[in-house]
């Protein structure tokens, strides 16, 4: 057992077994998708989450303890390490916690204690610090030399001694690092003569909230304020409790000496203290809000990419565009580019030429779908199609990212005849038809969801996004092939070098036909293969498993099912009333246990499954423009970003409205997530245009009927407590004994 496995699990409430599971296969080299998936019976069943939870923290505790590692060597190397001293380390338990006890023997510059040290002060600091009754100024003549002044500088000299003590004192920075988490604000001012420059942070020229009660998008913004020279901000408790803190600490009587430690609590914590922490809870405040809003940038590229897929289909796909014209590309099944042109819809003195350019393009290429993006003329040109009365659908595609895509050196290694205008257009159409195959290709950045995302931290964003993106495609697994070199380097236990091996190889032997062959692809060994095939499909191959999320491992175990039922393999696939008469503790093995074979099971009911459902065509309102929208107005839109404080919807005009979290919901929610969710469609109402500002205020409650009004006691007759009706029988509840009274209320009030 791993010594982490214990004060993970206590972390974590997560049973020792399934901690340390997790922890045996990390070791081995298993991917994250692939124990959730294929590793049930070892891990009892935990999901993604909790494993990459369990991954973090063993990340976090190998941090601490390389960190606790070379505080001890660095202490015992300096000749002060003690029993005691160690004993403190060994029940340190935060990072924070061992920079306190460390912090004394940090090397550091040269300070005014170090100084007043070296100038034989000592001794008088510590005659202060015992705070009896003695003559001050006699005792501090005593210290005057030729580097000491006279008595003042003799008492300064002390006080910077016992100031840095104070300092350096790892239960005053604990006990104050408690009062900072409970009673510190957030404050931020207007830099001077920054109101003008500064105005987009007006709402915080003069703002102050609790640390605890700060929500991550108003911290991020402050701070944002901050860098950027428009603000000022402080964080720290009220002073006076802070010091009345150390004093309590510190100061024994009110004798002379007592006055002097006094002045050196102040000093301490003005000077080192109320800074030091201010940027230890700045720095935690910074971490905490990236957090935050990496895990909400991480669930709307989630919802993103796991958008509803419109399938194999033909497409006639256009990157809409006034003056430069629109540009359309004619994509087969596959996505593969047929034919590419130019339009010119919105001069007038085109329309009936171009009209008919598209009507032969829809009869040569057998288009059957349409697909615009949603940029600039994008609505313009929606218009445009539909009055053709072609009869077939139209899908306004949201096109960020595409720009960035089309300039990337992946289209121009896809694409490398052609200009970037026809490689947006392109990706337009294969967005409709496979969103997470299209948009894996582009920095995830870039696809415009979240908050805040180029504040955060982003060594901690990219890791967490490319963890995101690794565990939709493999939920959504992967068709070996026709995925491309960027879509299979996510898989798991593949990357970027093996997908470039896979591509290589596909283009030798034509097409894989079964999964075996992957161990033909150089470099590509049988642990990669264990991670990764189960994850790939091959349709119409030599074994319809091979189409399924059904591990190769595990053929063994269907085969041996069919075999008791005495049918072929290919006979089970979809066959409900064979598989209900399987009993899955009977195949159990050591490697595939119960939960597994269940997962199989299922998988056999439907074998490949795509967890999305199919994309369905959108109609917006007959607006156009923000000066279309007009207060009271309801309109469809779709959500295309959440963030912590609302939800951007798109009603079809060049700027997307908010809804703010209270506009969302007749039932008090904190965050959006827990009543929408990415390209869901909703009716909105119009509260508020500012048109110089291109805002709008939207509300979803608004358009929903509210929720009946409950009846309490007081309010109808028939349900007013007893005693309240002279007639009733039955005791007041305020009569009852305790136990009986609770489960009235209980009952009344159905809590």
């Amino acid at each position: 057992m791993s010594v982490f496995t214990q004060p993970i699990a206590q972390k974590l409430n997560i049973k020792l077994q399934q901690v340390d599971a997790v922890l045996q296969l990390l070791e081995e080299g298993a991917t994250i998708p692939f124990i959730a998936r294929y590793r049930k019976d070892k891990t009892g069943a935990l999901d993604e989450v909790q494993i990459q939870n369990i991954q973090d923290e063993l990340k976090f505790l190998k941090e601490f303890t390389e960190r606790k590692t070379f505080i001890e060597k660095a202490i015992t190397e300096q000749g002060k390490m003690t029993e005691v001293l160690q004993e403190k380390i060994n029940k340190a338990v935060t990072i924070a916690a061992l920079e306190d006890i460390y912090l004394p023997f940090k090397p550091k510059r040269k300070t005014k204690a170090q100084t007043a040290r070296e100038n034989g002060l000592e001794p008088l600091a510590t005659i202060l610090l015992e705070q009896k009754e003695i003559d001050l100024l006699a005792t501090a003549t005593g210290f005057v030399n030729d580097k000491v002044a006279d008595t003042d500088a003799a008492l300064q000299g002390a006080r910077d001694i016992i100031a840095e003590l104070i300092n350096e004192d790892a239960q005053v920075r604990a006990k104050l690092r408690r009062l900072f988490e409970t009673e510190a604000t957030l404050q931020s001012k207007v830099a001077t003569d920054k109101e003008t420059d500064g105005i987009k942070y007006k709402d915080y020229f003069d703002f102050s909230e609790l640390i605890y009660k700060t929500p991550s998008h108003r911290i991020l913004a402050v701070l944002r304020g901050f860098l950027e020279g428009f603000l000022r901000i402080s964080i720290s408790p009220a002073e006076e409790a802070a010091q009345e803190l150390v004093e309590g600490q510190y100061i024994q009587g009110m004798s002379s000496c007592s006055d002097q430690v006094r002045k050196a609590v102040k000093d301490a914590y003005r000077r080192l203290l109320q800074p030091s922490l201010e940027t230890e809870f700045r720095t935690a405040l910074k971490a905490k809000a990236d957090e935050d809003a990496i895990n909400v940038f991480a669930e709307n590229l989630r919802q993103l990419l796991l958008s509803s897929p419109l399938g194999s289909k033909r497409i006639l796909a256009i990157d809409p565009g006034y003056r430069s014209g629109c540009k359309v590309v004619c994509l087969d099944e596959k996505g593969e580019l047929q034919k590419t042109d130019l339009i010119f819809p919105h001069e007038n003195n085109r329309v009936a030429a171009e009209e008919i350019k598209i009507k032969s393009l829809v009869q040569q290429y057998s288009i059957e779908v349409f697909a615009i993006g949603d940029g600039t003329a994008g609505r313009e040109t929606e218009q445009f199609i539909k009055k053709l009365n072609l009869g077939l659908p139209v899908f306004l595609v949201n096109e960020d990212g595409a720009s960035i895509y089309s300039a990337s050196e992946i289209a121009r290694e896809e694409f490398p005849n052609e200009d970037i205008t026809v490689r947006g257009a392109v990706s337009i159409g294969r967005r409709l038809m496979d969103p997470l195959a299209e948009l894996v290709k582009l920095d995830p950045k870039s696809i415009g969801v979240g908050q805040y995302q180029h504040d955060v931290n982003q060594f901690r964003l990219k890791e967490r996004l490319d963890a995101t993106v690794i565990s939709c495609v493999n939920n959504v697994g992967v068709n070996l092939n026709t995925a491309s070199k960027h879509l299979l380097s996510y898989v798991s236990g593949i990357g970027s070098t093996l997908a470039d091996n896979i591509i290589k190889h596909r283009n030798e032997i034509g097409k894989f036909s079964s999964r075996k062959q992957l161990l033909k692809v150089p470099r590509l060994g049988a642990k990669a293969y264990e991670q990764c095939a189960g994850f790939l499909r091959i349709k119409e191959g030599e074994d319809l498993l091979d189409q399924s999320a059904v591990h190769p491992e595990a053929y063994p175990v269907v085969e041996a099912i069919a075999k008791d039922l005495g049918v072929e393999v290919n006979a089970l696939i979809g066959k409900e009333e064979l598989l209900k008469k399987v009993e899955a503790k009977k195949y159990a093995t050591e490697l595939i246990g119960e939960l597994t074979i269940k997962d199989i099971l299922n998988e056999l009911r439907k074998p490949g499954l795509d967890p999305r459902s199919e994309a369905q065509a959108f109609e917006f309102a007959n607006i156009y423009s923000i000066d279309d929208v007009k207060v009271g107005m309801e309109v469809p839109g779709v959500v295309t970003n959440i963030t912590r404080f609302g939800a951007f919807i798109d009603i079809g005009v060049k700027q997307d409205g908010l809804v703010h979290v209270s506009e969302i919901s007749h039932t008090y929610i904190t965050d959006p997530n827990e009543a929408l969710k990415l390209n869901q469609k909703v009716n909105v109402k119009i509260l508020e245009v500012d048109t110089a500002r291109k805002r709008i205020a939207l509300s979803i409650k608004q358009t929903l009927p509210a929720p009946a009004r409950k009846s309490y006691p007081g309010n109808n007759p028939a349900q007013r407590s007893p005693g309240a009706n002279p007639n009733s029988t039955k005791k007041p509840i305020a009569e009852l004994p305790m136990n009986d009274a609770l489960a009235a209320l209980k009952q009344k009030f159905g809590r």
